[in-house]
């Protein structure tokens, strides 16, 4: 592990790659066994219960659980609840709920941190076309992870894609965050932005891309938890995470089984280049 130079983002080496794509791994088998799961009547802390058995079977460790404090293995948030809900036993899914489940897994000491939104039961049509745009924008976050471009390049093309899929509020009171040795690292990565500023991106940097978009307007509010957002106007929200890798043959999603190849193609987009068969390059964060 090193220093980028001239900045204090972390750059990884393969092998440190390799252990968040285990950590990544384990977030990716978290999050679709809690999603499966997912139905009315199903409470939160059940999901929870799955997650944790999870991370047991997998020998990793949780990156959520005692972080501040927090209590539980993931996030589960509810409707107009944008991030950081608590699961619970009294909370119990509803036909046409949307609920985002995120997670966070740590092997060797390297982190992975995924999220994604599903419906419960049949939807209203406008909370569909909400979830598809937060993952659609996401996705264009993630093809922007590349060597030699700019922060905030990444951040406008979350922006530029929300916009195209329609009038939705981004939420820019919370952010993605860099991500590596520790869950949050410095610099924040947020969700709008004009282009061509921030720092310069390298091989061996890793970002957690989380755009999270509401119906209404983009003001949250943190209940007495300490813990769960809402959109402060009570509108519908949806948010999505991936763990990114830089390297050499394009953007490496950490936290899918493919390492983003599906993804990128649903949405005619570019991720790591054909052949590089989902293994960082032996060059890319090299010390």
């Amino acid at each position: 592990m090193r220093l980028s130079r001239g900045s204090s983002i972390e750059i990884k080496t393969p092998a440190q790659f390799a252990l968040m794509r285990e950590a990544g791994l384990v977030v990716a088998r978290m999050l679709e066994a809690t999603t499966a799961a997912v139905e009315p009547g199903i409470s939160t802390a059940e999901l929870d219960a799955i997650a944790a058995r999870i991370i047991a079977e997998a020998g990793a460790e949780s990156s959520f659980r005692g972080y501040h404090g927090y209590p539980a293995t993931i996030c589960t948030s509810i409707n107009d609840e944008i991030v950081h809900g608590i699961p619970s036993d009294e909370v119990r899914l509803a036909t046409g709920d949307v609920i985002s489940i995120d997670a966070g897994a740590i092997v060797g000491g390297w982190h992975g941190d995924a999220a994604v939104t599903v419906p419960v039961g049949a939807v209203p049509g406008d909370a569909t076309a909400l979830m598809r745009a937060c993952e659609t924008a996401m996705w264009h976050g993630l093809a922007t992870a590349l060597a030699g471009r700019r922060l905030s390049d990444v951040s406008n093309a979350v922006e530029t894609s929300a916009q195209a899929s329609g009038s939705y509020g981004i939420v820019r009171e919370y952010t993605g965050h860099f991500i590596g040795s520790a869950m949050h690292m410095e610099p924040p990565v947020p969700n709008y932005g004009r282009p061509g500023r921030g720092p310069l991106l390298a091989e061996g940097m890793a970002m957690a891309i989380e755009p999270m978009l509401v119906l209404g307007r983009p003001r949250t509010r943190l209940l007495g938890d300490d813990w769960t957002v809402v959109a402060a106007d009570g509108s519908l929200a949806a948010h999505f995470e991936h763990t990114v890798a830089i390297t050499a043959d394009g953007p490496w999603v950490l936290t899918a089984p493919d390492g983003g190849a599906v993804g990128f193609a649903r949405h005619g987009l570019a991720g790591l280049r054909a052949g590089a068969g989902g293994e960082v390059s032996s060059g890319a964060g090299r010390s």
